[in-house]
């Protein structure tokens, strides 16, 4: 087993206060999720390995509080972010220490998905005659 999934695999066992966790590949590292959403990724942005935890507005000051940094990297030129937060180190140690950050990732992940609209199939268009030609009724 490769010491990426070895990490992605300790990383789920520390977030298994938020339900039972699935790593998954993604964009060169891995998602974490439980129950269909996503409550952290596992990314190295030129510094190590590291767990980032989902985050968003209301949750920004505790994040900040704790001293973890913003998910952020380069793209074309462009500094971007994400909100994602890295974790804070003495959470690293047990699922114990990570159980408060686990659950506060998983009601960003549930804000976030309730925040989204729902997008529901609309019905095909009616099929119309081409130009020029008259649909023939029948009764």
């Amino acid at each position: 087993m490769s010491t990426h999934a070895d990490f992605a695999n300790y990383c789920c066992e520390l977030l298994s206060g938020a339900g039972p966790c699935v790593a998954r590949r993604m964009f060169g590292g891995f998602g974490v999720s439980t129950g269909g959403l996503t409550i952290a990724i596992l990314a190295d942005l030129d510094d190590g390995e590291r767990l980032w935890l989902k985050g968003d507005k209301a949750a920004h000051g505790m994040y900040a509080a704790a001293g973890c940094r913003t998910f952020s990297y380069t793209a074309k030129g462009v500094q971007r972010s994400m909100n994602y937060f890295s974790a804070p180190d003495e959470a690293m140690d047990s699922a114990d220490a990570m159980r408060p950050w686990a659950r506060l990732a998983l009601e960003c992940a549930q804000r976030a998905r309730a925040a989204k609209p729902i997008v529901r199939p609309t019905a095909p268009a009616k099929k119309t005659a081409p130009k020029g030609v008259t649909p023939v009724r029948r009764r």
